[in-house]
């Protein structure tokens, strides 16, 4: 296999090109960590920029309800608006009019800012066009929720237009950085942008961050360019496709090899990596399969991760539930930990080990909302505390917006994570073919009462001397050994077919298809010709 030739890199990442779309992981030290999939055609991505109608303003939400072309209205709150609303308000205006000859906005006058805490109907009214940006996806039973703040991403800045402002991301600490930084981008700032650093600009140069930014100020003209002939419900600007967006968002500095399995793909991820000038398209590596995941075991690790039941390699497992309003994971031990002297040291053990992997499956699986932990009860309050450091810890790598809070006297950790869109959810159980999930099928002994009565008409009454018979494996083993009978020294099976042959005198041959029901089977001539009863 392709997986076993191939040291576990530190970090890569796999691109899966099927018949259904691209499929994008993310391992480090060969274990699954994120998983993505782009459809290539789904509509509503996080970031894509819409020209919406106001369908109706709701009070007591403070908030209200915008067609987007979506079958249910997004969701737009007074928080969202932005505190240069009216401005952007009236920009839109203007452009949609034709009274705004060129995209830039250097001196562009602006708008008194709308307060924080108004109210939503001050400001936004049924039928008014607005233009919004989407948040999250449409989520279950949700259409999208919406911001009219809008902001533009790069692979090392984001564009914030009618602001002055210099934003640098708390993730980068060194003081000295942070002004190294600061002071750039005061200088290359266009006048009428904001800007916000990205952690990933860390160390980069002027020509880097420079050439982003050109970027962001390009798609800026394509915004002008698209709003001047828009309808409501148009898409004003695209975010980029699902996997120019993980290898802008998601891939990181250390990420050692990027493999692809569709020659044109690979070529464009390279051509992609080199547009915002990255040092890794020299990572990028056809390699001819027509399958990745597979030869990886990437599926194998998909269904052991997302099922119900998490096993670790010591013995203990997670059970992961939904319901309506949160996931609840359970920790169980499955066993004293070696060197655990006490209950209290094996529930330690086992607590610590489960964090890392709960941390992992939070962000592979997607996970968010409110999340309730029952880990194994503990005694001790240093030990409660270690457990909610080591959780913070293991889920630092997590971009996702996330809250933790210590155990409660019962052992459960509660915490939040920021939802964008729905959580990753993979089929790991078939529907039983023979039962429909009902978990009750026709007795084996039954179906063989059927079966001999069917042989019985067609060689006692037809006269054929030998009958092929088409059946699923496990009912071929029931007729082959029969039930077991136990003997005084094992366990012996009685032949159904030899029974059978002798008591009707008769030669079958018995020929097995897994894809069959268990309990289905055919009768055949020795020259192939299916029997029916009439």
């Amino acid at each position: 296999m392709l997986g076993d030739n191939l040291r576990a890199l530190k970090s890569e990442l796999i691109i899966n090109s099927t018949s259904k779309g691209v499929e994008l992981a993310i391992l480090e030290e060969g274990k699954l960590v994120e998983l993505h999939r782009d459809p290539g055609d789904t509509p509503y991505r996080v970031g894509d920029i819409y020209l919406g109608r106001v369908r109706k303003v709701m009070p007591n939400l403070n908030a209200g309800f915008v067609d987007v072309g979506y079958d249910r209205d997004a969701f737009l709150h007074h928080s969202d608006l932005g505190v240069q609303y009216k401005t952007q308000q009236k920009w839109t205006k203007l452009v949609m009019t034709g009274k705004l000859p060129v995209s830039d906005i250097e001196k562009f006058k602006l708008e008194p800012k709308i307060e924080k805490r108004g109210a939503m109907k001050d400001y936004v009214s049924s039928s008014q066009l607005v233009l919004v940006q989407v948040t999250k996806e449409p989520i279950s039973s949700k259409g999208p929720r919406l911001s009219a703040e809008i902001t533009l991403p790069g692979r090392f800045l984001v564009l914030v237009p009618f602001s002055d402002k210099v934003s640098l991301s708390s993730r980068i600490k060194s003081e000295t950085e942070r002004k190294r930084l600061k002071s750039l981008i005061q200088s290359i700032r266009p006048p009428g942008f904001g800007i916000i650093v990205r952690t990933v600009a860390q160390e980069k140069g002027s020509a880097d961050l420079h050439s982003d930014l050109s970027d962001l100020i390009k798609r800026w003209g394509e915004l002008f360019e698209n709003l001047k002939r828009a309808k409501p419900g148009n898409r004003i600007l695209g975010e980029l496709n699902k996997t120019n967006t993980v290898l802008r968002d998601v891939l990181r500095p250390e990420c050692e090899l990027i493999r692809v399995n569709d020659e044109k793909l690979a070529d464009e991820v390279k051509t992609y990596l080199i547009s915002i000038g990255s040092d890794q398209a020299d990572s990028v590596k056809y390699i001819k399969d027509k399958d990745l995941f597979n030869s990886l075991s990437i599926y194998r690790q998909i269904k052991a991760t997302f099922g119900i039941k998490v096993s670790l390699q010591s013995g203990a497992y997670l059970i992961i539930e939904q319901t309506e309003a949160m996931f609840v994971i359970d920790v169980n031990s499955g066993g004293r930990k070696k060197g655990a002297s006490t209950q209290e040291e094996n529930a330690l053990q086992t607590n610590i080990e489960c964090v890392e992997e709960i941390a992992r499956l939070l962000r592979l699986r997607d996970i968010g909302g409110i999340i309730a932990i029952d880990f194994i009860d503990m005694a001790k309050r240093e030990h409660n505390k270690l457990l909610t450091d080591t959780m913070k810890s293991a889920m630092k790598g997590d971009k996702a917006k996330h809250n933790i809070a210590s155990p409660s006297k019962f052992g459960v950790m509660e915490l939040t994570r920021q939802r964008v869109r729905d959580v990753a959810n993979v089929q790991t159980q078939d529907r039983c073919p023979s039962c429909n999930g009902s978990g009750n099928i026709q007795a084996a002994i039954l179906v063989t009462d059927t079966i001999k009565s069917s042989l019985k008409y067609f060689s006692k009454g037809e006269g054929h001397k030998k009958i092929t018979i088409l059946l699923h494996p496990i009912l071929e083993a029931y007729l082959v050994h029969g039930e077991p009978i136990k003997l005084f020294k094992g366990w012996y099976g009685s032949s159904v077919r030899i029974k059978w042959e002798k008591e009707l005198g008769i030669s079958l041959e018995l020929e097995s298809n897994s894809s069959m029901e268990i309990l289905e089977y055919h009768l055949y001539t020795d020259k192939g010709e299916e029997l029916v009863v009439s």
